[in-house]
């Protein structure tokens, strides 16, 4: 990071052009004559002063004026206030500015960049980040202010975690069997968990270890770090370690970045090394500032000057609390609609999305932000035009109102920008009252291994489901003969039965052809078969298309509950071609 931070001065000008600061030419000197008029000099090419190598006495001295520069309240911005979200590039040029103007003009710059919503006066995101650095000082101080601590770093850049695994104390810890299994004693320790991390991933797990037990957590990648008894012969053994099939010496002996020992998933965790150091790589850095030219389109008001860019939008409901609605986001884009570029035999075409929802008082809460990659041999490019590419966003939501606005922008033709706006009525799901989710009908569904349960790009719990998008509002989703029709939904609240403790739910499913009104499959299940304890199901359903004739279907799903004496039914159209 030092050596990105010591640009030349050459590159931080360039940097501060970029950010909207400009320097002034210089002016050539003349010398005027006795009759006035003024005579130019000989030109004599000069070393570029900005180009030329600094002595080391010259580069001592620009860094001890620029110590005596950053003073006060400029010096307390970037060595503390924004310490963890300012990047390489921003910190090379703010340092490279020559009075306060310039870097009071720099720190409006700053904010407004990261500024959710551009066109509201206030800073949600300036406001929310002053409102953490208050937290993590208070919570997370340990000789020194929390802000400067890793959980404070952590906190500061990535806001709450989802959930905090908090061992304040030690004491006896049974490992996991990804950490080699057995009983140990740890120092304290702390895991915090997010769902979701822009730019990092889904389900991050953080490591903080408390090893001088003065309330200072470290962040850590090795997940033996918090053994206390890792360097006490013959204590706190793995399991394999105490059936004899490894010693403990073997810990140290692998040279990797954890000494968890071997144990039944060793060579799965070895192979995940080098995902933990990206990992770890990518949390120290500054949070990234993606997509900030698309902002100024999330508001309606923002017209739209080039051609259309067309895409279609799903929007879904899946209960996951009462509190907690996840709201998957489905966009579909048509590879014709995307600009390719042609290189080495290749056609490639990039799609930056930008999405952002707003509460009924119109202020954004969420925001999230990807890249569509699309890449076709050449010479197949015509053959693919009307295929499509799909992108999936799960969104928490609780219950109530909300807009959602989704742009995407051609990277390859930026005048092709294409928006989305609607308003979404996220339902809640009482306890007294039988419910569903919405009826996904899908192009592909299949389980998905444990370790990647609720976590990944299409993945409901254990099940991997892209849905199918319809290309207009109004109209049925498309399945070629050649495919399945399958289908999801959950169903919450079923009576459970006070004697047996069972449910007792009949589900009905019926595709009927729509052209002559008469079914073509009818079926039941009972949810006591499925699952006879539980109040909530999930129904999922795969059914090959070649015995229908091309045509008009739909698919309905009721359920009656004979416990609770309730019924519900949901349906979704669909075209066989």
């Amino acid at each position: 990071m030092n050596n990105v931070r010591r640009l030349a001065a050459g590159t931080a000008l360039f940097s501060l052009a970029l950010l909207g600061v400009h320097a002034l030419p210089a002016q050539d000197a003349g010398s005027p004559s006795a009759d006035g008029v003024t005579q130019t000099a000989p030109t004599v090419e000069q070393p570029d002063p900005l180009k030329r190598p600094l002595t080391d006495k010259e580069r001592r001295a620009q860094q001890k004026a620029l110590k005596g520069e950053l003073h006060g309240v400029y010096k307390k911005w970037v060595d503390e206030d924004v310490r963890w979200i300012i990047t390489d590039q921003e910190l090379s040029a703010f340092k490279s500015l020559s009075n306060d103007e310039e870097r009071d003009q720099f720190i409006e710059n700053f904010w407004r960049r990261r500024n959710p919503d551009p066109d509201s006066p206030e800073n949600e995101y300036k406001e929310e980040h002053y409102a953490r650095i208050a937290y993590a000082n208070e919570h997370f101080a340990a000789g020194k202010p929390g802000w400067m601590t890793d959980r404070g770093h952590i906190y500061i850049a990535y806001g709450k975690p989802d959930s905090i695994d908090s061992h304040p104390s030690g004491g006896s810890y049974e490992r996991p069997m990804d950490e080699g299994g057995g009983e140990t004693s740890t120092f304290p320790f702390e895991v915090w968990h997010y769902r979701y991390i822009e730019g990092i991933g889904d389900n991050i797990d953080i490591e903080f270890v408390d090893t001088c037990m003065c309330g200072d957590y470290h962040m850590t990648i090795d997940r033996s770090e918090k053994d206390a008894l890792k360097h006490v012969p013959g204590a706190g053994l793995t399991m394999y370690e105490q059936m004899g099939q490894a010693s403990k010496a073997d810990r140290f002996n692998g040279g990797g970045i954890e000494q968890l020992g071997k144990g039944p998933m060793s060579s799965e965790q070895q192979s995940k090394e080098f995902d933990r150091l990206d990992r770890y790589a990518k949390l120290m850095a500054p949070p990234e500032i993606k997509f900030k030219d698309m902002d100024e389109y999330m508001t309606s008001s923002k017209i739209l000057t080039g051609p259309p860019f067309l895409f279609d939008v799903r929007t879904d409901y899946v209960k996951v609390t009462n509190d907690t609605i996840l709201v998957p986001l489905t966009v579909q884009i048509r590879n014709g609609d995307m600009t390719f570029q042609n290189k080495d035999g290749v056609a490639t075409a990039k799609v930056n999305i930008l999405g952002r929802v707003f509460n009924m008082t119109h202020r954004p809460i969420q925001t999230f932000e990807n890249t569509v990659d699309v890449a076709v041999p050449s010479e197949l490019l015509g053959q693919t035009e009307n295929n499509h590419s799909v992108y999936w966003k799960a969104l928490p939501l609780r219950p109530g109102l909300y807009k959602v606005v989704i742009v995407i922008k051609d990277v390859n033709n930026p005048d092709h920008v294409g928006r989305w706006i609607r308003s979404i009525n996220v339902p809640r799901y009482d306890d007294d009252h039988l419910a569903s989710s919405s009826l996904i009908l899908a192009d592909q569904m299949e389980r998905v291994p444990s370790k990647d349960i609720g976590a990944g790009n299409f993945v409901i719990g254990n099940t991997r489901i892209r849905p199918r998008v319809p290309t207009e509002v109004s109209q049925p989703v498309t399945f070629h003969r050649a495919q399945n029709l399958n289908f999801w939904m959950q169903v919450y609240n079923l009576g459970i039965d006070e004697k047996s403790k069972h449910n007792g739910a009949t589900i009905h499913y019926e595709i009927e052809d729509l052209n002559t009104n008469k079914p073509v499959l009818q079926s039941e299940d009972l949810t006591a078969k499925m699952n006879p304890n539980a109040d909530q199901i999930t129904i999922e359903k795969s059914l090959p298309l070649a015995s229908l004739q091309p045509g008009k279907y739909q698919v309905s799903i009721k359920v009656d509950d004979g416990i609770t004496k309730q019924q519900i039914a949901e349906s979704a159209p669909f075209i066989v071609d």
